[in-house]
């Protein structure tokens, strides 16, 4: 019956976390050093005693156990001051050690102080001077052992677990911190090897017990030789280097390069270590495209946008989304999210609840294209200023579908235009696109159309009313991170172990992040006194194979060896290149340096307005060949690149 009992107990869940503990509880270190120092005790006793014969045990005033339990006691209340075991074992630092030896020291100095009044006051002192001696460095070699032995048995255990080694960029503040978060947090899935200096920094020296390395062709060999295979960049030091410059030679070396947030952005401070460690991750792509910094007039902003109805329209999509954020920070008295789209614009009604509580934003359901609809919403909202985001943009997908191009780009720019009029907005931004330079598909030629629209219909109510609604155009390349852009294609297509497919070797495009587009698009809005066409500096144009190969060392792997790369030829309507300004036009600068005016051909409202309202009309018959022909008329510079429409082209 005991033995079954025993059998039970050893079974229960009593101790079934012992084999999932990461490290020993304080009160096991606690209790561990106290062995310790009780070992360090008897052995001091021992080797004393037997060095000097004239000493008798059994005469000592205080008995050996009273001493024994003395100088535990002493050495109990030591430990609580210095907390020395506080720390994690397999995790010590020259901090740890340092504790550990003030401990031992005050203990002996506080004996040798009781040893000295007791001689003064009763005639003998209670504790053995020669035991007293032996004891304090005895008691701190022990301790010191159990650290950096429990400390080089982690390591091992570690490496031969095959951890990752990295090394650190950077010896600032930042690239400490980083250092001391892989060495102090539990379970880390990376190991430091050392740190990475420029070669204008002093190296080849030690910094918190790691190797400070110059970067250069030898440093990559001697990683190499290492199997070091990462390198994490603090944010701070992002913030310092020019990333698409500095950080590309370690992806040349098939280096991964890893990141960390700042140190403020974690949700409380009581596992602050394990946070930091579980959002280390890959350098985003975004990182490594170089861009122009883009700086905008905030005042600027805040006049046109404080205190005034804002309407945006495709407000759930990656601009009109944006968008609404950025407009929140101006205080509107009202921003109006126009879409079609019922669960994105749910989503995004929910984020902004919760990041502007203070906002009034009013979610509105409706089709860009439905003339009725739109005009109630105008009349209702009365809207002042209005972002008109609300466009089909896939280009292939387009090239199949010329009609509903034309239905929603052109026809819902019109209802948009032609409402803003009626109802007297001040401001009407559209969104358009640099492929409608020169377009060689029907998403960029429906755009132009309706760059067109608006652009002759301001010149003709400003002839006659200088306080009309001021139309302004902004056009900009592809957008990082978008809805079906390129690079979360990619992404997904690596995470799925490749192929990645890339169109053609040779294409370039233009990138720029989802809230500079949206920022110049802000700013733009303010300089624009109506009619213009702004075009923004996109930066240099990127190609979209080393986009690809860089994205997938970022992950991990070798571009062709572990994740291949497969052309698949240009896609209907595609360039290889995009272009920003029309051959005929040029561009005028601005107060903000990354914006420019294009200068346009103009067009007459009544002429255009009629060869419109045809365009549309004919949309609405399904004839796709009939109504490209008409798109051809209206822009001549259209001219179709592989696609079934360039047998309407001249010969």
């Amino acid at each position: 019956m005991k033995m079954n009992k025993i059998k039970d107990l050893r079974h229960s869940d009593i101790f079934s976390h012992i084999p999932q503990m990461s490290y020993m509880p304080r009160w096991g270190v606690l209790l561990t050093d106290l062995l310790l120092c009780s070992i360090a005790f008897w052995t001091s006793l021992w080797i004393g005693s037997g060095f000097f014969h004239y000493v008798d045990l059994n005469q000592q005033p205080v008995s050996i156990g009273a001493q024994f339990l003395i100088v535990m006691g002493v050495q109990l209340i030591t430990f609580w001051a210095f907390h020395t075991y506080s720390g994690i074992l397999r995790y010590s630092t020259f901090i740890d050690a340092s504790k550990v030896l003030l401990s031992n020291v005050t203990v002996g100095l506080a004996l040798v102080a009781v040893n000295l009044i007791m001689d003064e006051t009763a005639g003998y002192h209670p504790m053995m001077n020669t035991v007293l001696a032996m004891y304090v460095p005895t008691a701190f070699v022990l301790l010191f052992a159990l650290r950096v032995g429990v400390k080089t048995l982690s390591e091992t255990m570690e490496q031969n677990q095959g951890n990752p080694r990295v090394m650190i960029y950077g010896t600032q503040t930042a690239g400490l911190a980083i250092a001391k978060m892989l060495r102090s947090a539990g379970n880390t899935p990376y190991r430091p090897m050392g740190f990475i200096a420029n070669k204008t920094e002093r190296h080849d020296y030690d910094l918190a017990g790691l190797r400070v390395r110059t970067l250069n062709e030898d440093l990559f060999q001697w990683m190499d030789a290492h199997n070091i295979h990462h390198v994490i960049v603090s944010p701070i030091k992002m913030r310092e280097i020019n990333p698409a410059k500095d950080l590309q030679i370690f992806i040349d070396h098939n280096i991964r390069v890893l990141t960390t947030p700042y140190f403020t952005q974690f949700d409380n401070t009581e596992d602050i270590d394990a946070q930091r460690i579980g959002r280390i991750d890959s350098v985003r792509i975004e990182d490594l495209l170089e861009r122009p910094k883009i700086d905008i007039d905030t005042d600027n902003v805040r006049q046109i946008l404080h205190g005034q109805v804002v309407l945006v329209s495709g407000a759930a999509g990656s601009i009109g989304s944006e968008l609404v954020r950025q407009i929140q920070c101006y205080q509107p008295q009202a921003t109006i999210l126009v879409d079609i789209a019922e669960s994105p614009l749910h989503d995004l009604i929910l984020e902004l609840q919760n990041q502007f509580p203070e906002s009034r934003l009013i979610p509105v359901i409706a089709d860009v294209r439905n003339r009725s609809r739109i005009e109630q919403i105008f009349n209702e909202m009365r809207p002042d200023v209005v972002y008109h985001a609300a466009a089909y943009k896939h280009v292939p997908l387009m090239e199949s579908y010329p009609n509903e191009a034309i239905q929603a780009n052109v026809l819902g720019t019109k209802n948009m235009a032609d409402m803003a009029v009626q109802y007297k907005v001040k401001r009407f931004v559209m969104i358009s696109t640099d492929k409608a330079v020169n377009p060689t598909n029907i998403m960029g030629a429906s755009k132009r159309i309706a760059e067109i629209y608006v652009q002759s219909l301001f010149r003709k109510l400003n002839a006659q009313d200088d306080e009309c609604t001021k139309f302004i155009t902004t056009r900009f390349g592809n957008v990082l991170g978008s809805n079906g852009s390129v690079i979360p294609y990619f992404r997904k297509q690596i995470a799925a172990g490749g192929p990645v497919t890339v169109t053609h070797p040779d294409i370039i495009r233009y990138f720029m992040t989802i809230p500079e587009a949206c920022c110049l698009v802000m700013e733009a809005s303010t300089l624009g006194k109506g009619g213009e066409i702004f075009v923004f500096d996109m930066g240099k144009p990127v190609k979209i194979l080393d986009l690809a190969r860089n994205m997938i060392r970022l992950a991990g792997y070798i571009p062709e060896k572990d994740i291949p790369i497969v052309f698949t030829g240009l896609r209907p309507g595609e360039k290889l290149y995009e272009e920003l300004l029309n051959q005929k036009e040029t561009t005028m600068p601005t107060t903000n340096e990354k914006i420019m005016v294009a200068r346009v051909r103009e067009f007459d409202f009544d002429q255009i307005s009629g060869k419109v309202d045809q365009l549309i009309a004919t949309s609405r018959q399904g004839k796709p060949f009939t109504t490209v022909k008409m798109m051809k008329q209206l822009v001549p510079e259209y001219i179709s690149n592989n696609s079934i429409y360039e047998q309407l082209d001249p010969q």
